[in-house]
């Protein structure tokens, strides 16, 4: 059968790419967001390396082969939560390029720099030339 799947890890340099997969449960079973972050920024204390990123994988098996799909957003960890939008880790994360946390941008601006949305994209576009390769057989 031909299926995909998605995952999200947050990247922190300085944790050895922690919290990663773990990313929704890195305080504990049945942990909330400000949990997760309360966490991270007690073990960000003292350090300069601030670099994190967010990324998306999307793995597709169709016709029993395996495809992944990658989209990340590079950045860096602040020392306390700034911004109340978006979820998770998007109040201590600033991306390249920009002086505001995900928090605290517009949810426009946000997705149109999403990781996520990123690794879809590379995946329609698979689907798209895959669809017309075989249109063409």
């Amino acid at each position: 059968m031909n299926v995909f799947a998605d995952d999200t890890g947050f990247e922190i340099e300085a944790l050895d790419g922690r919290p990663g997969v773990f990313s929704a449960r890195y305080a504990g079973e049945g942990c909330t967001f400000e949990d997760n972050v309360k966490k991270v920024l007690s073990e960000m204390q003292g350090i300069k390396d601030r670099r994190a990123s967010f990324r998306t994988v999307v793995a597709l098996i169709i016709d029993d082969c395996e495809h992944l799909f990658e989209g990340s957003v590079n950045g860096s960890i602040i020392d306390e939560s700034m911004g109340r939008e978006g979820f998770g880790y998007d109040p201590i994360f600033i991306p390249v390029g920009f002086d505001l946390t995900f928090a605290q941008m517009p949810s426009e601006l946000k997705n149109s720099m999403s990781h996520r949305a990123r690794a879809f994209e590379k995946l329609a576009a698979f689907l798209e030339t895959n669809q017309q390769a075989k249109s063409m057989k």
